[in-house]
């Protein structure tokens, strides 16, 4: 149940985050004049809407997105009204036009930083540059009646090789077929590509001694992975370590401010070496989807990011809900504003260029040039948009059939 509340309470923070980013686009608008005649939050079939004024506000079937239709947003836009003609955005000088393309935009950044703040007061803020926490020695927890199991009860069939070698609680495992080992990291590591009799070492009771264990070979869904690889296991549990054990700052009401923002920064540095990767992330993405592993550092998509969030309410590490919600506003911040069309940043740098080469016509004496013509740049806008949705496809996939997952 709290998962599925924490997956709620995640899709509603990226829909009020997208319903704020067209709210920031039309309030700014507005404040400089000019027509806003619909804001929607969705796509497809309208589901309601009521007309406050000169806007029509409503919700539409698909909740993938949102829009914010302002008159005259370019040259291709047909005004047969003459109060849209006359208060069209085109009309408005530069930065006018460039601050309303910006604000869904900054209204993330705002929002994210609000967020950041709210962590640093309440959880605190993680501490990213501290060193990883060592994992937890290789310490036999419990011995598992059997591993494999595919019913959720042991049968006779299923292997047990802990409890037949008589692996005991409290047991280190100091070796493996030879390999050192010093903690559970490289325990699973060293158990993962054998099969068959091994020699395993031992310490109890203060002296070491070699135990030999018949490595079964299980896929890994039936211990709690994303695939059916197979891969080797002997049936025991060891200590787990906590997500909460990352190292956190703790801030008051006013050192939290230079501390939110220097969070911050680090985020949007994180950012923006994310989408530079991008495009090498398509490799383990069609991985995962086969049945790999998944990295974690693939993306994710708003329902990848979801069920995360889901994981983290339903284990109640409310900083790694919050720290999601975040990431994921500036890392849409950011992205809006690449000069690509037909984001945001494309519309910013179409207007630019206008006002620069203006600039340089009227140095001339020559008079201003008509504005750009959006249909040379359809086929860039359409190559774009396919390459992404194809990659938000990709994406979606692997979150549905090898989801990333946050636990302890």
């Amino acid at each position: 149940m709290s998962f599925a509340l924490g997956v709620v309470l995640f899709a509603v923070g990226i829909g009020v985050s997208i319903a704020l980013h067209e709210a920031g686009h039309m309030y700014s608008a507005k404040l400089f004049g000019m027509r806003v005649r619909r804001y929607f939050i969705g796509f497809g079939p309208t589901l309601f809407s009521f007309r406050r004024g000169e806007t029509e506000y409503g919700l539409k079937a698909i909740p993938a997105g949102g829009f914010c239709d302002i008159a005259g947003m370019t040259a291709l836009d047909e005004l047969p009204d003459p109060m849209d003609r006359k208060r069209a955005f085109f009309r408005y000088t530069t930065w006018k036009r460039v601050v309303v393309l910006s604000a869904g935009s900054l209204t993330h950044f705002v929002l994210g930083i609000m967020i950041i703040y709210v962590m640093a007061l309440s959880t605190g803020l993680p501490n990213l540059n501290a060193p990883p926490p060592e994992p937890p020695p290789a310490t036999v927890a419990q011995v598992s009646e059997c591993v494999g199991a595919t019913t959720g009860a042991c049968s006779p069939e299923d292997p047990a090789p802990a409890r037949e070698a008589g692996l005991r609680t409290d047991d280190r495992i100091v070796a493996v077929a030879g390999t050192p080992v010093n903690n559970i990291r490289e325990l699973q590591g060293a158990t993962r590509p054998l099969q068959g009799p091994t020699e395993f070492v031992i310490e109890r009771n203060g002296q070491q001694q070699p135990v030999l264990i018949d490595v079964a070979r299980v896929p890994a869904s039936a211990l709690g992975g994303p695939s059916d690889e197979m891969i080797g296991a002997i049936g025991i549990a060891t200590p787990l370590q906590a997500p909460t054990a990352v190292p956190m700052l703790q801030y008051g009401p006013l050192d939290a401010v230079p501390g939110t923002f220097a969070f911050t920064g680090t985020l949007f540095a994180n950012t923006w070496e994310g989408i530079k990767q991008l495009p090498q992330k398509i490799e383990p993405l069609l991985a995962a989807i086969s049945g790999e592993p998944r990295s974690p550092e693939t993306p994710v998509s708003v329902v990848g990011a979801s069920i995360l969030g889901g994981d983290a309410v339903d284990i109640e590490v409310w900083w790694f809900f919050l720290y999601l919600l975040a990431a994921l506003n500036l890392f849409v911040g950011v992205f809006n504003l690449l000069p690509l069309l037909p984001l945001d940043g494309g519309h910013i740098a179409v207007n630019v260029y206008e006002r620069a080469r203006n600039g340089l016509r009227a140095m001339r004496g020559r008079p201003a040039g008509p504005p750009v013509d959006y249909t040379k740049l359809l086929p860039l806008t359409y190559a774009f948009a396919l390459v992404f949705i194809a990659f938000a496809a990709l994406t979606l996939t692997a979150d549905i059939v090898n989801p990333l997952r946050f636990s302890p």
